[in-house]
């Protein structure tokens, strides 16, 4: 991209907010928080499937967070504690609606014990990327559209195309 509109700086950052405060909602079983940064009939596509609406995803979240709690368990037996990381964000501003594409992973506790101490090694385990299509809403920007796409599991992978370049492309033709 170019150039950038007078308010770019503005909208990048209030957008890696609301990208920051989503992954720390995630994290930390913060469900209500977690579905009001999308719209009212915002949609969440994810491993299990894709959600429509702030109740569906409210509850789409809690269950996906239960089922893992199954799944990733430290070497006690206990849920492990998953924690989630963004980085290299690109994002695209044209008003009141916005892109954006990101790298995401995730690390847990649910490594090995280290000798010294009785520590859990922390685990390097899933990544992928964000697809989103964000609005701003009454002020504030919220997910109308999220895709998370995880590279591990078959049929969730980004592909071999550069993400940013369907991004743009997805911007561009909402111009028209």
């Amino acid at each position: 991209m170019s150039s950038y509109p007078d308010n770019y700086a503005q909208d990048r950052a209030e957008i890696e907010d609301l990208m920051a405060r989503y992954l720390m909602a995630m994290d930390y079983n913060d469900f209500d928080s977690y579905a009001d940064m999308f719209t009212e009939e915002g949609t969440l596509e994810f491993a299990r499937g894709a959600v429509t609406g702030r109740e569906n995803i409210r509850a789409a979240a809690k269950g996906f967070k239960e089922a893992v709690a199954g799944i990733y368990q430290d070497v006690d037996g206990n849920p492990a504690v998953l924690r989630h990381v963004l980085c290299q964000s690109v994002i695209r501003v044209e008003g009141d609606k916005a892109w954006h594409t990101g790298f995401w992973f995730e690390c847990a506790n649910d490594g090995p014990r280290l000798e010294e101490g009785g520590r859990v090694t922390p685990t390097l385990g899933t990544f992928g990327i964000y697809e989103d299509d964000l609005v701003r809403v009454d002020g504030d920007w919220k997910f109308a559209y999220r895709n998370i796409k995880n590279e591990f599991l078959a049929g969730r992978e980004s592909g071999s195309a550069n993400p940013v370049l369907a991004m743009d492309a997805k911007a561009e033709s909402a111009k028209v």
